[in-house]
Formats: structure tokens, sequence, C-alpha cells
């Protein structure tokens, strides 16, 4: 039998970094379930099934004091206890509590109110609960939101049109799930920001730090204005078998997927997977039959039945609500000034392309192109093959 103090005293101890005072039973249920955590990787069902029966403290208990565990059968429970114990460390789960109270990182479980009930919808393989860096109330507010999600290496095109997708979406007040990733995530999340709406990354490491570092600047945004989530504790690192994990809670947490580009086996399919699995409703963008990386979203819409997206107002059909969009709640964000200065770089009679524009305005390329879907959304100009120009009904 391994010696492992589980009491209301050892609890609250390594709870105290978060400065919050938990009842004994409390204490032991969130500090039984951060155990837990550092025990297990994602989608352990053999975990869920004995937690879910016995509850997080009687079936660590269980675990460490080598019990019967009728919820699974002896090969399961051997192999399990083989995967589970060697983790088990009280400096280790105090390190994570110490660590994400210091990056401001709070523990979210099914006990706390702001916990989002549609994740129970994976049995037992839902995360038990999740690290959360932002707003944790939003957790609560995703019943009308949308995973955008597709290729890194996305083409100029589909940078374009993740970011018109999130921006009219978000700017309506439906919010943008992605995995903060380069590329389509990225595009989305920008773009939701830009427009004032809610955004939500879901991370394959610990919340307390970004993934890919290259994002640093743009989860930090994300979890000042919207949240940060994670499944695994803080300064765990983000491994393959957690990328793809995370990605059946981007699907069980949004009430829909889109998938944006995607190559014919990239990690946006396994997304659109487990959005299937659990009857979410799935949407595919088109692309050019000769391109590589709308290979995939042609193989959703012809082979999964994914509804074609081509605009904002198909997504919102797809989530069962009104196609109108309310432009105003866009124009209204806190971008006026930048919004005015790539307009002054613009012309009504000549065509110009995004980096033309943003060189004259002197901002980021990126920025700009985020900046030009919002102001398409009001009418104050238009896109076409030869770039952007300035609608004379749009003035300055």
């Amino acid at each position: 039998m391994i010696a492992f103090d589980l009491g209301a005293d050892a609890a609250r101890r390594a709870l105290s970094p978060a400065g919050v005072e938990y009842g004994a039973d409390a204490a032991r249920e969130r500090y039984a379930t951060a155990v837990w955590c550092q025990l297990i990787e994602p989608g352990d069902s053999a975990a869920g099934r004995i937690i879910g029966a016995l509850g997080p403290v009687a079936s660590l208990e269980a675990v460490v004091a080598g019990d019967e565990l009728a919820e699974l059968s002896p090969k399961e429970a051997a192999e399990g206890r083989k995967r589970w114990l060697p983790r088990l460390s009280a400096g280790s789960v105090a390190d994570s509590l110490t660590t994400a109270a210091a990056r401001c990182v709070r523990l979210v479980t099914r006990a706390d109110p702001e916990w989002p009930a549609q994740l129970d919808d994976l049995g037992a393989h839902a995360p038990l609960c999740l690290w959360v860096r932002g707003d944790a109330s939003a957790l609560s507010r995703l019943r009308a939101s949308v995973a955008i999600v597709g290729a890194r290496a996305a083409t100029h095109y589909g940078d374009h049109v993740a970011r018109e997708l999130a921006a009219d979406l978000a700017g309506s007040g439906i919010a943008v799930v992605s995995g903060g990733a380069y590329g389509i995530d990225g595009s989305a999340h920008r773009a939701a920001l830009l427009a004032g709406g809610l955004t939500v990354a879901l991370l394959a490491g610990g919340a307390d730090r970004a993934y890919p570092s290259g994002h640093t600047q743009l989860i930090d945004d994300v979890a000042r204005r919207g949240v940060v989530v994670s499944e695994v504790a803080c300064g765990s690192a983000p491994t393959k078998w957690r990328f793809l994990q995370r990605n059946r809670l981007i699907a069980a947490l949004s009430a829909a997927t889109v998938v944006v580009e995607a190559g014919w086996r990239s990690g946006s399919l396994n997304t659109a997977g487990h959005a299937a699995a659990l009857s979410r409703p799935l949407g595919a963008v088109p692309g050019q039959i000769t391109s590589a990386t709308s290979a995939g979203t042609h193989r959703l819409i012809r082979e999964y039945g994914a509804q074609c997206i081509t605009s904002a107002d198909d997504v919102r059909e797809l989530l069962g609500l009104d196609g109108g969009t309310d432009a105003a709640t866009v124009a209204r964000g806190p971008y006026t000034g930048d919004a005015t200065r790539v307009k002054d770089a613009m012309s009504t009679r000549v065509w110009r392309d995004a980096r033309d524009i943003a060189r004259r305005a002197g901002m980021a390329a990126d920025v700009v192109e985020g900046i030009l879907g919002l102001l398409r959304l009001e009418g104050a100009v238009e896109s076409g093959v030869e770039g952007w120009r300035l609608l004379r009904s749009g003035g300055r």
C-alpha cells in the first residue's frame, strides 16, 4: 500500500496558493481532482469510469490502497495502476497549483457554476477538470458558439475566410472557439478579438504558457478578453496525443464545428470526427478543387455530410439561429482609429491589395486584413480579384 495524504489539512495546504478557503469535503474533492489530473492522460476512460462511480476522493483512495475496482476488469485495473501510480507525487501537484496561482490560472471542476455541462456529453472520456486563464464565467456562455478550425499552413484564401467568418459571428454575439495554433486558428481568434466578441482558445499543454510560443501575445490577448483553457495541469507539455485529445474538447465545447481548410489527413478532420460522433452540426468551407489544403473540407462535404459553408449566415443556419446579422455591433468596437487609418490608405477608384494598404497605413498586414473584413461587413469597402477598394458610401 502506498502512503498518500488525502486529508483535509493536506488538501487545504496544497490549494492555499489560490487564496480561496474551502470546507473540508470541498477541499478534499478539489485536491483529489488535481491529483488525478497529474496521474492520467486526457481521455482516459478507465479513470473516467471509476471517478464517475466513486468520486475523485474515494476512487483515488481505492487505487492507492490497491482495493478492488468493481467498475474495471482486473486487467484494466492492473494496467491502470501501472499507468497512474508512477506519477503519484504530492510535490508535483503542489507545484502545478502554485504555478497556476502565479499565472492567474483557475482550477474549474464540476462543483463550480462555471463548468460547461456540454463537456459531459463525452461520457467516460470527459475531462475531470479545466485549468482556466481569463474569464471563467465565459464557459457558461457557450451555448451559441462555433469552433472554427483548419490548416496550420493556411493559404491567403483560408485566412481571409476564417477572419470574415469569425469577425461576423463574434460581432453578432456568437463565441468563436479554436485551438490557438498557427494558420486558421490564429486568424479566427484575432478576428473575433477585433470584432469585440468572445473567443476561447483550448491548448494541448498547460494554460500557463502559450503553444506555439510565437502566439504568446495572441494567447495573452485571448486570456485578457476571453478565456484560455486546458485539461492538463500547469507545466504540462503539449504532445501529439494531447493535441488529438484536445480536439475532442473543441468539438464538445462548441455548438457547431466549421472546418475552413484542411488537407486530406489534417488534424482538423479529427476535430470534425469528434463533432460528428457527438451529433454536433458540422460545416466545411469549399475551396479550389486543385487546392491540397481544401481536399479535407471537400472530403467532409462529400463523405461525411458536412454542410457547405460560404458565409456567416450559413453558420448561423447550422446553429439554428436567425440568419440576420447586426453589423452595428461590429462597427462599435474599439478600433475606430485603426479603421480610419485603413480607409485613409484606400481609394474609391484604385484597387489595392492588403499589403499595399498596410504599407500606406503604417500597420501590420495581418491587422489590416482583419480590419478590412470588418469594414466589408459595414459596407464601407469591397473586395475583388484585384484587391480592396473604398466604397463611396463608406466615406472617410
